[in-house]
């Protein structure tokens, strides 16, 4: 009798630890992501919404974020506790020569980088960052509502989007992009005024070219981005192959 007592006491403690629900904070790995949003020109009033935007993502995802417009920050022992790092509507130079040296270090020993809109609005006589960013903000008309045809719905940032996307933002025109861009979905300049860039007009990218993951999305330009359900998808899925999950 003591015997089965005991048989089912271990039974019952076994299958109460099985049936403990798994949470997105467990399978995460407890990744932890930087987001700098340093502005040294124009400034997007959409700032507010997009860190709160992110910070929800990370809540709902277990990843520890971290937000700060401290350029300080970007030395090797602090970058060195992030997983990866958000530039989220950043604008003109932001980093000093020591600060982009530990950055580049960073990169190359595998950190990953997310770029948001702005991000291509940064840091213009930086080589380095342009290959990283993947190309340079060159203008932009009005904010509109366009077509942007995915071509590739395999990543996981696209995976959940249609092949032709309507959505309302500021349309980025580009200048030097770069050649290694993995190219996720284009503009259709014939769906909007204002567009410079013609059938070459990247507005979602990725690579892996300088060391560590790189995703760059030309939209977020707006706070109402920041709340429509398939965009905050978009920024997990990049989010979610920079940190190779």
């Amino acid at each position: 009798m003591k015997n089965s007592v005991l048989f089912l006491t271990i039974s019952f403690f076994l299958l109460s630890i099985c049936a403990v629900p798994t949470t997105n904070a467990q399978n995460a790995d407890n990744a932890s992501l930087l987001v700098f949003t340093k502005t040294d020109g124009w400034r997007h009033k959409s700032i507010p919404a997009g860190v709160k935007a992110l910070k929800e993502i990370g809540a709902d995802n277990g990843y520890a974020i971290d937000h700060t417009e401290d350029a300080t920050v970007f030395n090797e022992q602090n970058l060195s506790q992030y997983d990866a790092v958000v530039f989220l509507n950043t604008t003109e130079n932001i980093l000093n020569e020591q600060q982009q040296d530990a950055f580049e270090q960073y990169v190359t020993n595998g950190g990953g980088f997310v770029g948001i809109h702005a991000a291509s609005d940064t840091e213009y006589d930086w080589p380095w960052y342009n290959k990283l960013v993947g190309a340079y903000f060159n203008g932009h008309p009005e904010v509109q509502e366009a077509t942007v045809r995915v071509v590739d719905q395999s990543h996981p940032s696209t995976q959940h989007l249609p092949k032709e996307w309507v959505r309302t933002d500021e349309w980025y025109n580009f200048k030097n992009i770069q050649d290694h861009l993995n190219v996720l979905a284009y503009l259709d300049e014939s769906t909007y005024e204002g567009g410079t860039n013609g059938d070459n007009h990247p507005a979602a990218w990725y690579h892996e070219t300088l060391g560590g993951r790189a995703f760059y999305t030309a939209g977020g330009h707006t706070s109402e981005c920041y709340s429509n359900p398939m965009f905050r998808q978009h920024l997990l899925g990049g989010i979610q192959y920079v940190l190779d999950e």
